[in-house]
């Protein structure tokens, strides 16, 4: 079929005239005005012989008429002082035909006929039911009548496939099928506009329109742009549920795919909750900070080493130990993304409350075997320990006394283990650390820091090479004795 056809609009006369319609809406030459887009491509208003608008059979004379409120009524005449300032369109239709919609079926039945005697009988519509379908005014839409048009063409033809096209097509014609009662129009538009994407400014459309439909028709556009509830099954946030899959997947993809990880790192950054985002972070570090517990313990377990010295239990220690490997690279990660969100309050809590998990990593560090299956291992574990300390260090985590204590007392003793047995990270990472601790014993009581500058020593490798021991132990010293001196200037 060409896509250009032959429309007929009413003019001053209030008869039928044909005028030519470009697939396009495009205006004609002697109308300065352009037309707007046209989404419905397949409409005719010319005489289909025995069908729609042919005057010849037909027994309803409709009029659409802009310039009211929605209304239908029965026998309203068309004349006005001004017919140009109320548009309309005549069109003769078949009441056996337009029954089909249950307004017209409304209308068309003996209730609605009843002669009104308040009503002038036109003679010059002998035979003809005249019904008036008033709409309201589409502002700048230069064609007003299309939607209408198409639908009353569908009760003729129930071609919705052919019809009904695109999104923006089926949006115009639902609210005219709702209107008319057109059930399987209704149906029909509804269908497409479930199956098919949409754009922002559809999607806003249809939100539009749902309020207008039945339950059973509006349940599958419900579901695709409304959760069914705030929470999942088990209670659990939605939203939530979905950040924290993501999350799952990136940290167990692929480590070459950093174009993943950079994806979900802006998707956290622009995330609408920072409250969510840190639940779902910290959900995340805890299962995969359970992980590495379980693994290291079960490496380091007296119970297991003496299960047997076979290839299998060899198999399994090699398996556990790198998988351990692959969560401390998760961790870091996540560590990362926390800082970046300032939300890593509880990953350094935990952190520092790991006495279990240092005391493995020492154990299993002292030994050979893993420096063939996991050589990364310490640098990762150094690393993780590294950013929570900085952070606590630089005030961008303001941790408790506790937590700050608990942090050097039980990672201080894997930073000096990996110093002395330990060639794998690189000393940059061993003298941040270090620096790092001194920074945060400088935060405690004197008591306390008494204690833990004495396992610093090691640090000590010239006296040239450890400023900042000697700074620590000075300011220690200071500090210890001011009172002292307080009491002998008094």
């Amino acid at each position: 079929m060409s896509s250009t056809k032959k429309r007929q609009r009413v003019g001053s006369s209030g008869r039928l005239s044909s005028y030519t319609d470009t697939a396009c809406g495009e205006p004609k030459s002697e109308d300065p005005t352009p037309l707007p887009p046209l989404s419905l491509r397949r409409l005719t208003t010319s005489i289909i012989p025995g069908g729609f608008n042919d005057s010849t059979t037909a027994d309803v004379l409709l009029r659409l008429q802009l310039g009211g409120s929605p209304d239908f009524s029965v026998g309203d005449h068309l004349s006005t002082s001004d017919p140009a300032s109320l548009p309309s369109l005549d069109l003769y239709l078949h009441s056996s035909i337009i029954c089909r919609s249950r307004y017209f079926a409304a209308r068309l039945s003996d209730r609605w006929l009843r002669p009104d005697p308040s009503i002038p009988v036109d003679s010059s519509s002998s035979g003809l039911v005249r019904l008036t379908l008033k709409m309201p005014s589409p502002g700048n839409c230069r064609r007003p009548f299309d939607a209408h048009v198409a639908v009353l063409q569908l009760l003729y033809t129930s071609d919705f496939p052919c019809s009904i096209i695109s999104v923006s097509t089926a949006l115009e014609m639902l609210p005219v099928a709702l209107e008319l009662l057109f059930d399987d129009c209704v149906r029909a538009c509804v269908r497409f506009i479930e199956a098919v994407p949409w754009t922002e400014e559809e999607e806003e459309g249809v939100l539009s329109l749902i309020p207008f439909l039945r339950e059973e028709e509006s349940e599958n556009l419900l579901a695709r742009v409304f959760p069914a509830a705030t929470t999942a099954g088990d209670g659990k946030n939605i939203s939530e549920e979905m950040l924290y899959g993501l999350i799952l997947k990136v940290i167990h993809s692929n480590p070459g795919w950093a174009s993943l990880k950079a994806f979900m790192a802006k998707l956290l950054r622009d995330y609408s909750s920072r409250d969510s985002v840190k639940r779902v972070l910290d959900r995340a570090f805890l299962e995969s900070l359970g992980t590495v517990k379980e693994l290291l313990g079960e490496y380091a377990s007296p119970d297991f080493r003496v299960a047997g010295d076979n290839d299998e239990t060899e198999a399994i220690q090699r398996l556990k130990i790198h998988t351990a490997k692959v969560n401390v690279r998760n961790l870091l990660w996540l560590v990362d993304r926390m800082l970046e969100l300032k939300v890593a309050d509880t990953a350094a809590k935990e952190w520092s409350d790991q006495s279990a998990l240092t005391a493995d990593l020492q154990k299993t560090f002292r030994e050979d075997t893993w420096r063939n299956i996991a050589p990364g291992l310490p640098a990762l574990v150094l690393r993780c320990t590294s950013r929570l300390a900085n952070a606590i260090a630089a005030g961008s985590i303001l941790a408790p006394r506790q937590v700050r204590m608990e942090l050097v007392k039980h990672w201080l003793p894997v930073l000096n283990v990996c110093r002395e047995i330990v060639c794998g990270a690189p000393s940059e990472v061993y003298q941040d650390l270090e620096e790092t601790f001194l920074q945060i014993i400088s935060t405690l009581p004197i008591s306390d820091a008494q204690n833990l500058l004495q396992e610093c020593l090691c640090f000590t490798r010239n006296v040239d090479n450890c400023p900042h021991l000697t700074l620590a132990f000075t300011t220690w010293f200071r500090r210890a004795n001011r009172h002292q001196l307080d009491d002998s200037t008094s």
